[in-house]
């Protein structure tokens, strides 16, 4: 049966796989590997007062905008290195490029904000927001650069010698412009729309992200010159593909050269792409509005016009064009970038599409849990496997259609199943949940959906969703005034024999078919009373008028995560040398934990830590952070999940029994946002064999070589040596194709009539 108390005794340990075996895929520790003098490192240190960590000051800590930035810096790693397939690297320039782009529409428009009303209040690393802009400038200009020569000098050619090529239409043969003059015709003239500037015409309104030229025009016959403005249509593909289907020519290159077909009986002169970034965030005064969804539509609108903030141009547009660009569109010196490489590089999202398998990394199908195989279409049984025991699923490595997916599909088939609660946070174009949904609340159940409205950048899609929603008879609500519900909880209630049970879902990625197939997350599907009256508890809170219950086993921000969270901190530190802290987060950001983390690491307390973005701490300090290891994992999945481990085996036996073990998965990071201003769950796992693949994935995570990168005391990330080729990401590939091979075998072995016991 599934268990509803926290274990008191560790688990063992699982076996290390032949990986961890060869390379060391225990948690590696620096008090493991270090050799010193027995009794001093089994003496338990003092731990650091508060006060003595601060007089650490700004240095404790690095710049949040910075670390963003690094994360960039990484991403151009994996593009710059030639052991990972060609196709993948286009795909991390992608990601660097949207990056870039979510950068300045979110963290410079607050900085640019900040020092707009005169803000000079230092963040805690001591810099001012004018400060912190000059460093961003400094440092985007270095990764444009770098971004400039992997494109031009690295993927452009090693394209090339595999048959796809990045043309110039001035390289193009007659019939390959001939071929472009009948595309330009058919589908790109047709929706371009040239507007002058003149007396009567003035200097058009650029749109947030969009591509476009500027032109000079001339009259022949008056000798008057013009400037004019096309807007490269976004409906159309970044790259026109040759009949070939192997080479790629800009959009904005195949307009250019029929602009006289744009401007007829005038002299064309100078003429060059630029593109313009503007405020995006939302301002939002939720307290104020009668209507948050009509609210939001409005900002939608209004975020269209938000002040430009960074200009991109060509490399070799004349210094006059650039400057009158940048006063009629009002951006400052530091926001004007010169880019070499073509503008907007994540249309290469359009050649990462090909179809050439030898260029890309390999393919993926995501494996059913072997638990959920059998059941796949019964619900009857779904959910009588569920009460016997919790299912842990993994994704990508475990199918979402199979587990998540079909969890609410088959609740809304069961006659069984009075009601669905559901929290959407993003969805994704094509949702089955929400069109599982809409059926069960169709089929007479009560369904209610907590829709984030607020989701940045997916705003508009969760308004269509709510609508399709609400029509269906869904009990549909926008969450709580000031709060982000960003929390991945849904709670099924089925009429049993013995009552109502609930069965819930509590995760760590959002309810989206498409990114659960590249985002690694992990999510608990459980029947445990008292987690499902916590999740039901929860929900009552998100749809009615009520204060936060004392919740029995979830943790939930903001009320009960950074206190129940720093409580397990300090128990640690209070156990000196036999405690110990293992994390993977997405984000580190929060002044009180990285001090609560410092003073545990001063109390002898092994922490290691595996932070994909943001991390504000700093490793390897000494008298501060010695303890203190930092790593981040970045490869062919975005690593999502977040683990929380406490306790359990110490770092060095020899210390003592350590505390009783704490294993926590869920939705928030131990950022500000999450601890204090979103709704957000954290779920123990207590059943063992689910904690020992929780031991797996972060045995693995600080194993690997081939992803990895560590964070020093100097605030630089270096990436780990591969001396073994240890792949976390590949070797969970394996692990779940053998737990699939072992539920096959099962399978045969009980159809001649053998009992065998399900892989977990």
């Amino acid at each position: 049966m599934t268990q509803t108390q926290p274990q008191h005794q560790p688990p063992a340990q699982p076996e290390p796989s032949a990986e961890a075996q060869a390379g060391g895929a225990q948690t590696p520790t620096r008090a493991d590997s270090r050799e010193a003098d027995a009794a001093g490192e089994r003496e338990h240190p003092t731990p650091p007062t508060y006060q003595q960590i601060e007089a650490f000051g700004y240095q404790r800590f690095t710049n949040r905008e910075q670390s963003r930035l690094d994360f960039g810096a990484r991403l151009l790693d994996l593009a710059e290195d030639d052991g990972v397939p060609l196709l993948e690297r286009g795909k991390f320039l992608a990601i660097f490029s949207e990056l870039l782009d979510e950068f300045y529409q979110i963290r410079v428009a607050a900085l640019e904000d900040q020092v707009a009303a005169g803000v000079r209040t230092r963040s805690v690393d001591g810099l001012r927001p004018g400060e912190q802009l000059t460093m961003i400038r400094g440092r985007v200009e270095e990764l444009v650069r770098r971004q400039d020569h992997i494109f031009l000098d690295l993927i452009v050619p090693a394209l090339a010698q595999a048959g796809i090529r990045l043309s110039d239409w001035s390289s193009l043969d007659d019939d390959d412009r001939a071929h472009l003059v009948e595309v330009f015709q058919r589908e790109i003239y047709p929706v371009l729309t040239p507007l002058a500037v003149d007396p009567g015409h003035p200097f058009p309104y650029i749109s947030n992200l969009s591509l476009n030229l500027v032109v000079e025009v001339q009259d022949p016959a008056s000798g008057e010159r013009r400037i004019a403005r096309v807007k490269v249509p976004p409906t159309l593909p970044r790259f026109v593909v040759m009949p070939d289907g192997e080479r790629f020519v800009p959009l904005e290159q195949v307009i250019a050269a029929h602009l006289g077909s744009l401007f007829p009986g005038m002299t064309i002169g100078h003429h060059h792409a630029f593109r313009v970034t503007r405020n995006a965030d939302l301002a939002l005064e939720e307290d104020e509005a009668d209507d948050l969804l009509v609210a939001i539509e409005m900002e939608l609108r209004r975020r269209r016009f938000g002040k430009a903030l960074r200009l991109e141009v060509e490399a070799d547009m004349h210094q006059d064009m650039a400057d009158l660009l940048a006063q009629e569109l009002e951006v400052g010196a530091d926001g004007v970038f010169r880019v070499s490489a073509p503008l907007d590089l994540s249309g290469l999202w359009g050649v990462y599409a090909l179809d050439r398998p030898d260029l890309h990394g390999e393919t993926w199908t995501p494996m059913t849990p072997p638990r959920l195989a059998t059941v796949a279409h019964d619900p009857s049984e779904f959910f009588s496997l569920l009460r016997e025991r919790d299912v842990l699923v993994h994704h990508p490595y475990d199918s979402f259609a199979t587990s998540v997916e079909a969890f609410v599909a088959q609740a809304a088939e069961d006659p069984a199943v009075l009601g669905i609660k559901q929290t959407l946070y993003r969805t994704g174009g094509d949702s089955p949940i929400v069109n599982s949904l809409i059926q069960a609340a169709e089929n007479g159940k009560q369904v209610a959906a907590i829709v984030e409205l607020k989701a940045r950048f997916d705003e508009e899609a969760n308004i269509g969703w709510a609508r399709a929603l609400e029509e269906a008879g869904v009990h549909v609500v926008y969450g709580i005034v000031g709060l982000k519900t960003h929390s991945k909880t849904a709670l099924v209630l089925r009429r049993e024999d013995d009552g109502v049970r609930p069965y819930c879902h509590v995760g760590t990625g959002n309810y989206n078919s498409k990114t659960a197939r590249i985002y690694e997350d992990i999510g608990l599907l459980t029947s445990d009373p008292d987690i499902g009256a916590d999740v039901g508890e929860l929900f009552n809170y998100l749809t009615g008028f009520s204060r936060h219950a004392d919740y029995r086993q979830i943790l939930v921000s903001p009320v009960t995560v950074r206190k129940r969270i720093m409580a397990m901190i300090e128990e640690q530190a209070d156990a000196g040398p036999a405690g110990r802290i293992v994390m993977k987060l997405n984000g580190l950001t929060d002044a009180s934990m990285i001090d609560a983390l410092y003073r545990a690491s001063g109390a002898g307390v092994q922490i290691d830590l595996a932070v994909r973005g943001l991390c504000r701490l700093r490793p390897g300090i000494p008298e501060l952070s010695e303890r203190i290891q930092v790593r981040s994992i970045v490869g062919s999945f975005l690593e999502h999940s977040r683990i929380y481990r406490f306790g359990g085996l110490p770092a060095d036996p020899a210390a003592g029994p350590g505390l009783p073990l704490k294993l926590y998965i869920g939705s928030a990071d131990l950022m500000g946002r999450n601890l204090d201003r979103r709704i957000e769950v954290v779920v123990p796992v207590h059943d063992p064999e689910l904690q020992a693949r929780l031991f797996e994935v972060l045995d693995l995570v600080f194993a690997d070589e081939t992803n990895a990168w560590e964070l020093g005391p100097d605030r630089r990330w270096r990436r780990v040596p591969n001396r073994h080729g240890v792949s976390s990401q590949e070797r969970l590939k394996e692990l779940a194709r053998e737990r699939a091979r072992r539920r096959l075998d099962s399978d045969l072995r009980l159809g001649e009539g053998d009992e065998a016991k399900p892989p977990a």
